[in-house]
């Protein structure tokens, strides 16, 4: 699109912008990223669910849970690993039988 009419719309906008001082860098005010910085982390945050809120608590609670039942039976799993060198603890009964009465 070459055309030499100086009236026409689009070489009057060439004009226009070749005629416009050079602009540099543009750069942000003093602060700037600081101040967006500490906006972004005092946003209150928005919770998805009663689960997202609870769930690490949730695992925290759970592992707690299981090592206190370890230590309550420990006197237990102790003496049952004693016996597992015992032959008598090597039999295992058939579930279906003891339940069947036969």
């Amino acid at each position: 699109m070459k055309t030499t009419d100086h009236q026409h719309p689009w070489v009057r906008l060439i004009t226009a912008a070749r005629g416009t001082p050079g602009l540099g860098e543009a750069l942000a005010p003093y602060g700037f990223a600081t101040r967006v910085v500490a906006q972004a982390f005092s946003a209150e945050r928005i919770v998805g669910s009663l689960v997202e809120r609870f769930a690490l608590r949730a695992v925290g609670v759970a592992g707690l849970l299981a090592l206190l039942s370890v230590a309550a039976n420990y006197s237990v799993l102790a003496s049952a690993e004693m016996r597992s060198s015992d032959d008598e603890a090597l039999s295992v009964e058939e579930p279906a039988l003891v339940l069947l009465g036969d």
